[in-house]
């Protein structure tokens, strides 16, 4: 008889291993241990391998590894900002259900990939349509929705059945930023977490773990300058705390070999400080804040004008930037109440006007023009 060949055997080589496929966000370390190649970013490096390394939000994963346990794993959507450590959740969720096999038992899809209507009716169907036979306790497969709130309208109305229809075998993973662009029958088909950005403790430890581990030396004032501009982002942290140590080892290399200093078997690197992170970002410094600051409230006009537009082109600031380090600063300081709120809409005006791209030296003068108005009135109301 003739021997009848497979499509699917077609010019496949059994010597060579196949590579899983891997769509979406790079999930580096959950096929093993951390990868520890140099050029590995550390966001993905150092990304949560199971529920007990997430940083924050204690009580969200202990309800999440309870319900897991327990096998009673409902649909979840979990939305709050970027870098709050949804997506790692749901992938140590993975990890914990299916071990090694997780990655046969998951559909990731995230905005890189075509999500229309199209998708849900074929691929996320056929994936949750297959039952699984797993001798494990948990024989549920699992899609992971990844900026589910980039879908399409048509998208989230076509998912809606697909989520009840295969319930007993397949659970959902809805993911995003913005809750209120996901329709609200998919809400209510799931378990609903808040991940809020996380608390300036949690951050700070988890920097500490990345320095320790990195063998960096990081000051105090570095530390909180880094906490202070990820505005509880994980994410932004680690990548600001990598670029700007790869600069700081850049600068060292360079002053050794200006100094001719290459015989120095010295090899501890250059400690980071506050002023590098700020430099390395470009944002402004809180000594240069208080230096514009002080202009606006104290000086002419045009002196303020001069003075504020050398220090931006010397230093390469941003308006933006300035208008929203300054409003924190008008949040420090003793003035009457009225004014304050007059100068705080003031300045959330000029930065509208700014988000459109509008002259920043117009904008320059209009935050001068503010201060100036609220110095009159802090002067009117002191008589």
């Amino acid at each position: 008889m003739t021997e009848i060949t497979s499509a699917m055997d077609i010019d496949v080589d059994e010597n060579q291993p196949r590579k899983p496929v891997n769509k979406g966000k790079d999930v580096a370390g959950f096929g093993g241990g951390p990868p520890q190649g140099k050029a590995t970013p550390w966001v993905e490096k150092y990304r949560p391998q199971s529920l007990d390394d997430v940083a924050a939000h204690r009580d969200i994963i202990d309800t999440i590894d309870r319900l897991t346990n327990e096998n009673k794993l409902p649909h979840l959507l979990l939305y709050g900002p970027p870098g709050t450590g949804k997506t790692s959740t749901i992938l140590a969720v993975a990890r914990k259900l299916y071990g090694p096999k997780y990655r046969s038992m998951i559909l990731e899809l995230n905005a890189s990939d075509d999500r229309g209507i199209d998708v849900v009716r074929q691929q996320i169907q056929d994936f949750a349509s297959t039952q699984s036979f797993s001798l494990g306790k948990s024989s549920v497969k699992l899609v992971l929705l990844d900026e589910a709130d980039a879908m399409t309208k048509d998208a989230q109305f076509a998912l809606r059945r697909v989520i009840e229809k295969y319930t007993k075998s397949t659970r959902f993973a809805l993911i995003g930023n913005h809750v209120n662009k996901i329709i609200p029958a998919l809400q209510s088909r799931c378990t609903r977490f808040r991940f809020a950005p996380l608390d300036p403790v949690h951050v700070s430890q988890r920097l500490k773990h990345v320095v320790d581990a990195e063998g960096l030396n990081v000051s105090e004032d570095g530390l909180a300058a880094l906490v202070r501009l990820s505005n509880g982002d994980m994410r932004k942290a680690l990548n600001i705390l990598q670029s700007t140590h790869m600069a700081s080892k850049q600068t060292t290399e360079e002053k050794r070999k200006a100094l001719d200093t290459v015989q120095s078997t010295d090899t501890k690197s250059e400690q980071i400080t506050a002023e590098e992170v700020y430099l390395c970002t470009g944002n402004p410094l809180p000594k240069d804040i208080e230096h514009i600051a002080g202009w606006l409230l104290n000086k002419p006009f045009a002196e303020s004008y001069k003075n504020i537009s050398e220090m931006k082109t010397r230093k390469g600031l941003a308006i933006v930037d300035i208008v929203r380090e300054v409003t924190m600063f008008v949040f420090k300081i003793q003035m009457p109440s009225d004014v304050r709120v007059q100068l705080i809409n003031d300045l959330a005006d000029i930065e509208y006007r700014l988000s459109f791209g509008c002259n920043d030296k117009l904008q320059l003068g209009a935050i001068i023009s503010t201060f100036t108005h609220a110095r009159s009135a802090m002067v009117g109301a002191a008589k």
